[in-house]
C-alpha cells in the first residue's frame, strides 16, 4: 500500500496545482515600477495623456481623500482618461465594458515604500468582455503612454 502512496504523491501534486486558483499577480493587472513620487507618476502620465489629445475625465487622490477624513493610507491616485471614439465602439460591442472604461491607472506606493503604475491588461479587458480583435487598437496604447511616463 505504502508504494502506491508514494508514486501517487507527485500525480496529486501536480492536480492540486491544476485546481488552485491563479496567483493574485495574475489578474489581468500590469504594474509598473516608477522612480518618481505617487504623484509625480501620475502628472507625467497625465501630460503625456493630455499631449495625444485624449480626455482627462478625472483624477482621484485617495490618499488626498483618506488624509482630509481623518484616514491614514500610503499614497495613491487614479487617473481616468479616454477617447469617445476609441471607447464608444467598444462600449457598443460589449457594454458591460462601460464598467472598465475609460482607461484608468492607478499610481500606488507599496509597503516598502515603492512606487508602482498599474494598468488593465487590453488582452484581459478582451477576454473579460468578449471584445473583437479589431477594436483592440482602440485601448493598446496604454501600454506605450504608462512605460513613457515612468521612464
Amino acid at each position: 500500500m505504502r508504494r502506491y502512496v508514494v508514486r501517487f504523491w507527485p500525480f496529486a501534486l501536480l492536480l492540486i496545482g491544476f485546481a488552485l486558483p491563479t496567483r493574485a499577480a495574475d489578474n489581468g493587472l500590469v504594474s509598473v515600477p516608477s522612480k518618481y513620487s505617487v504623484a509625480e507618476t501620475l502628472d507625467r502620465l497625465q501630460a503625456l495623456v493630455e499631449k495625444q489629445g485624449i480626455t482627462v475625465f478625472a483624477r482621484i487622490n485617495f490618499s488626498g481623500d483618506a488624509a482630509k477624513n481623518g484616514l491614514t493610507m500610503k499614497p495613491s491616485q487614479l487617473l481616468i482618461f479616454g477617447n469617445p471614439k476609441a471607447g464608444t465602439p467598444l462600449m457598443n460591442a460589449s457594454p458591460t465594458s462601460a464598467i472598465d472604461l475609460p482607461l484608468k491607472a492607478l499610481a500606488w506606493e507599496d509597503s516598502n515604500g515603492k512606487v508602482w503604475l498599474s494598468y488593465n491588461k487590453p488582452e484581459y479587458l478582451k477576454e473579460r468582455f468578449g471584445l473583437p480583435d479589431e477594436l483592440m487598437k482602440n485601448i493598446a496604447g496604454i501600454k506605450v503612454l504608462v512605460e513613457k511616463a515612468v521612464e
